[in-house]
């Protein structure tokens, strides 16, 4: 009987427990499971925000991965024009409904970000240690990793082998050789150099131009502090160089309004020896000539013997948290998703670009090309040590100035002006 009774007691009690679980399970609940999903099988979109419009369709191929994986998450993605997203994509992340996920430059935007709070810290984060230490420190301030840049770019001119070639040309190693180089190719009816100079070109090719008539690696740094100015030596001359490649026809007519695509169009057509961009466009480069055979060159400003610097490198597209995203966590998870060495290897040969994630396998013609100077002397890019936005824009619009005509030392006083202007002086 006492068996019978306990036994009846242990059923009810179960049934109990059930019903209970029961109604608990009917209770919307907004943390996440494991693997980023809503307990309740609520569906999540976070918006991802960046400037590769030429990455589209990889990074589409990798969120449809992720998506597989996570099926709760939905990515939406915003693609802006490069100089568009500087200029506004800190405001878009204000309130936090757009850019969950965003990109960002180093340099003067990541400390403009930075300045109003908009970085998640991933200090802590496990998926850090998938990035190479020495390469992630441009998204470092104060101790604290806010971004994880993702690409390594050579910020330096590309060139066409094949018409270096045919031509007898050799690689320069010095300033002389460099315009003896511009000069053949100019005598054989060949634009010597295709520049960008609306947009993209001032502030690229003005870091292998500066490497080494400024070999302080802190000289920006110095200005923005009032130690250094740009009527000194190492700018003036590096703007007197800038209009010395204008004056003598090195540049394509009308340089100062050329657009990117413009630039690119006779670079691809081989119409022009050498783009001057940098490593990021060698995949549109391909997909527009898959005849093209390319290699990085860097303008070398001095003697031989003066040489410093072969080159330059900057870690950019640099991966980061929203502080205002209402989906920290799924955001964490997309980037933990990209930072895996298989998805960053898809993501580097698909676009031509190297990375920044450890045990990457490359395998694209383009990587492959550019593979030589991650043993070669380079710099990482003096423009993204500026800080100031309107002190970078005054530096790149001296360039653009002696390219249309302005004295370089005039320039170089206008451009002063602006810098005392902005740091107090």
């Amino acid at each position: 009987m006492k068996k019978s009774y306990l036994l009846s007691l242990i059923i009810v009690f179960a049934l109990v427990l059930s019903a209970c679980g029961a109604s608990n399970s009917g209770n919307k609940v907004n943390s996440s499971n494991n693997d980023g999903s809503k307990q309740n099988g609520e569906e999540v979109k976070i918006s991802f925000i960046h400037w590769r419009g030429e990455d589209v369709a990889v990074l589409d191929g990798i969120v449809a991965k992720f998506e597989s994986e996570y099926p709760n998450i939905k990515v939406e993605t915003q693609v802006f024009p490069s100089d568009q997203y500087q200029a506004t994509a800190q405001a878009k992340l204000v309130d936090g409904s757009v850019g969950d996920v965003f990109t960002s430059f180093p340099g003067a935007q990541f400390e403009a970000i930075a300045k109003a709070g908009l970085f998640t810290d991933l200090t802590s984060e496990e998926f850090v240690t998938n990035f190479t230490p020495g390469l992630i420190e441009a998204g470092q301030k104060d101790g604290v990793q806010y971004a994880l840049p993702y690409q390594l770019v050579y910020n330096m001119p590309i060139y066409n082998v094949k018409l270096f070639e045919q031509h007898n040309v050799e690689v320069p190693t010095d300033w002389d050789s460099f315009l003896a180089a511009m000069e053949t190719f100019k005598q054989a009816g060949i634009t010597p150099i295709a520049f960008p100079g609306a947009d993209i070109g001032p502030g690229q090719m003005m870091n292998t131009m500066v490497m080494n008539n400024a070999t302080d690696e802190d000289i920006f740094v110095k200005l923005e502090a009032g130690e250094a100015k740009l009527t000194d030596e190492w700018w003036v001359k590096t703007l007197s160089q800038f209009k010395e490649l204008s004056d003598k026809g090195y540049l394509q007519k009308d340089a100062v309004g050329t657009k990117t695509d413009a630039a690119n169009a006779l670079f691809i057509q081989e119409k022009a020896a050498i783009l001057g961009t940098g490593s990021f466009q060698l995949a549109g480069n391909k997909a527009g000539n898959p005849e093209l055979v390319q290699g990085l060159l860097a303008p070398i400003t001095v003697s031989e013997d003066e040489v410093v610097f072969e080159g330059i490198h900057t870690t950019t597209f640099m991966l980061a948290v929203n502080s205002k995203s209402k989906h920290p966590e799924e955001a964490k998870l997309f980037l933990e998703y990209l930072s895996r060495a298989d998805v960053a290897a898809e993501y580097a040969n698909g676009t031509g670009q190297n990375v920044t994630v450890e045990g990457v396998q490359y395998t694209s013609d383009e990587l492959k090309a550019v593979s030589e100077w991650t043993t070669k002397k380079t710099r990482f890019q003096p423009r993204f040590t500026i800080s100031n936005a309107e002190v970078q824009k005054a530096i790149t619009s001296s360039i653009q100035a002696v390219i249309g005509g302005t004295d370089p030392q005039k320039a170089a006083q206008d451009a002063q002006a602006i810098v005392d202007q902005q740091i107090g002086n």
